[in-house]
């Protein structure tokens, strides 16, 4: 007999309301939903970079509509918001492809990289709107990331990338004038470079660096620069880090002490250097304050004045917003119903950030330093989908693979008009987030609602190898992707399906990027789940190690060994080398111009599964690269894998509620 799993409710969430209608009886899968492909599409706004110019709050905002284009906007206080960057420029850096931190602002003036073209661009918002944007930097190859602008010197500062013809492109730490945009180098020599920042005044840069085959979030180092007063960088010390310790986000506090996370202790805490040099550790916790540096420009803490910080820490999977004061240690949580944060900016006392829970999608909130009280800011888009129609996420831990314990996210079907008929079980869907270095959302995803509100379940699985939980589990998919994360979606699968809270019969897998790798893992190599859907999933490890972007071209050393020493084992867990032994439908979504899981990937896979007469849709979409961001995407794939799993589960779509 499995052990029981233990479910939770998320803390601090409010009840659904109590429905005293009666309810129609319809089979699940089949409920109507008042959730739509295309309302899913124009709810799913990304919430990009953050910035505080005085009072002036600052923010990427993604435009489905639009083709993904990414909008600036700007609020300032007591007036309407506007639009900053308009189209046809996108706010997007390409940077290690997934880019991030792609502007900055200071005093009024925009620096931004347009995503077209990969160039800097300047737009002065003291002049009179419509503002025109600039060009800053010639066509040069180069991209530009995690931009600073260097008030004193007339400069940005940020990392870029620039492309080679053979081999890989170069990464370094620039100045860019804003007189003349001449690009000069600052710091080069090692494989990558993240979070260039200056002091106040000016005169010393801080900067992480790693190489390969490490990660960012596996070893990278701290080092800290002197900078004349022409902008030349001193050689550059050695601070913290090293092979056994991930840094995150050095920052400087308005006295110039610098600060960063570390995960020295097994879990990513907040530290300061001391004027002595010898660094403390400001609140020594089994959290986290720091998430996987994917994209730049992340923010978990900032000041909001000379002792103070506001910072988010994830404890268990769950992110909480707390005060920190610098000099005493003293942490102070803040009572919310928010559970997943991020992109925490402040100034003069007021900290900005990036909030959503369960029955709320990511929106922008302030937090006051004296009155402790956390206000709606901006909230994207309206609310799309009713509080009584919200299914509401359990917490989920269960026993896998080894004596091991993984965790998740159970979401049961909800509808306030339906429910099913006799002792039907929901069909069930089990979600395997991408990276693999991650973890699922607690906040209000209308993608996962969409199969809910039809009567479907859905676990979202935190396998061993997600972030959240510390470096010890974060660590325990180093050599074991393609098992390790697997074993724990079965685990979970069979775990729901034991206790009869969904029909064993009626179980599919999906998942996007290294999330997809789990899906076809799980397939064919485990007879548990009767569907799956790849989107841009990883089928050929051997080719992915050697046709992939510089970012991640070593990272599956870590995750599966060195290559092409332990080219055995690339093979032995591709699914694509053993796709004889899949034997159910599976579809796939595909973008054309995917540079980080090239189309050949997905293309191969279906090919092979064809060959053998399987069931394998191959749905592609030629301007789609790595995520899909255009309205019409998203609805194309939501509808196609709805009728996919429809069709596999004969669920009739056309019968009418009793």
């Amino acid at each position: 007999m499995p052990r029981q799993a233990t479910l939770q409710r998320l803390p601090l969430l409010a009840s659904v309301n109590d429905v005293v209608a009666e309810k129609r009886k319809a089979p699940f899968g089949a409920w109507p939903s008042p959730l739509s492909a295309e309302t899913v599409a124009e709810g799913s706004v990304r919430l990009g970079g953050l910035a505080l110019d005085g009072e002036d709050v600052y923010w990427t905002q993604s435009r489905p509509a639009e083709q993904g284009r990414q909008a600036l906007l700007r609020k300032r206080e007591a007036k309407d918001v506007e639009e900053v960057v308009r189209a046809p420029f996108s706010v997007r850096t390409r940077v290690h492809e997934y880019g991030g931190g792609a502007f900055a602002v200071d005093d009024g003036v925009v620096i931004f990289t347009n995503d077209d073209d990969q160039r800097l661009y300047r737009i002065d918002t003291t002049q009179a709107a419509p503002w025109r944007a600039e060009a800053l930097t010639p066509p040069q190859g180069i991209r530009y990331a995690d931009l600073q602008i260097d008030r004193r010197l007339g400069r940005v500062v940020c990392v870029a990338e620039r492309g080679h013809e053979k081999g890989e492109p170069e990464n370094f730490i620039a100045s860019v004038s804003l007189a003349s945009g001449e690009v000069s180098v600052l710091a080069r020599g090692a494989d990558f470079y993240a979070f260039p920042r200056l002091d106040a005044a000016g005169e010393r840069l801080a900067f992480l660096t790693w190489n390969h085959p490490a990660m960012p979030w596996d070893a990278c180092e701290l080092h800290v620069a002197e900078i004349g007063a022409d902008g030349s960088m001193a050689p550059a010390t050695k601070v913290a880090g090293g092979e056994d310790e991930s840094i995150f986000q050095p920052a400087w506090s308005p006295d110039g002490i610098l600060h960063f996370a570390s995960d020295r202790s097994g879990y990513s805490n907040l530290y300061r250097v001391n004027p002595d040099g010898k660094v403390a550790c400001l609140c020594a916790m089994e959290a986290e304050f720091a998430t996987p540096l994917w994209v730049f420009g992340l923010s978990t803490y900032a000041w909001l004045d000379g002792h103070t910080l506001a910072s988010v820490f994830q404890k268990s999977g769950f992110w909480h917003l707390a005060t920190l004061n610098g000099d005493t240690g003293r942490l102070d949580t803040i009572d919310t119903e928010l559970t997943e944060l991020g992109s925490v900016f402040a100034h003069d006392g007021r900290a900005l950030f990036v909030g959503g829970s369960a029955a709320q999608a990511p929106s922008l909130y302030s937090l006051s330093v004296q009155s402790r009280e956390v206000k709606l800011f901006h909230r994207p888009s309206p609310d799309l989908v009713d509080s009584n129609t919200v299914a509401y996420p359990k917490a989920v831990s269960f026993p896998t693979s080894g004596g091991a314990t993984s965790h998740g996210l159970l979401y049961l079907p909800n509808s306030p008009d339906c429910e099913a008929t006799g002792d039907e079980c929901p069909p069930l869907l089990v979600l395997c987030h991408g990276g693999p270095t991650g973890s699922t959302s607690t906040a209000l995803s209308l993608n996962i609602q969409f199969w809910t509100t039809r009567g479907f379940a859905v676990l979202d699985v935190n396998y061993r190898g997600s972030t959240g939980y510390g470096r010890t589990y974060r660590k325990a998919l180093d050599g074991q992707w393609g098992i390790a994360d697997v074993e724990d979606c079965v685990a979970g699968a069979r775990m729901l399906a034991a206790q009869g809270l969904v029909d064993g019969k009626r179980m599919a897998i999906r998942g996007s990027s290294a999330g997809g790798f789990t899906v076809l893992c799980a397939l064919t190599f485990h007879d548990v789940f009767a569907a799956g859907a790849s989107y841009y999933g990883i089928s050929d490890l051997e080719a992915l190690a050697q046709d992939t972007h510089k970012f991640e071209s070593h990272y599956l050393e870590s995750l599966i060994g060195p290559y092409p020493q332990r080219r055995d084992i690339y093979r032995a867990r591709s699914p694509i080398h053993s796709a004889e032994r899949l034997s159910c439908p599976v579809i796939f979504f595909q973008g054309m111009e995917d540079r980080v899981v090239p189309p050949a990937q997905a293309e191969n896979m279906v090919a092979a599964l064809r060959s053998r007469g399987l069931v394998a849709p191959l749905v592609t979409f030629p301007n789609e690269q790595h995520g899909f961001r255009r309205k019409e995407t998203i609805v194309r794939a939501l509808t196609a894998e709805l009728a996919f799993y429809r069709e596999v589960f004969g669920i009739n779509a056309n019968c009418r509620p009793a």
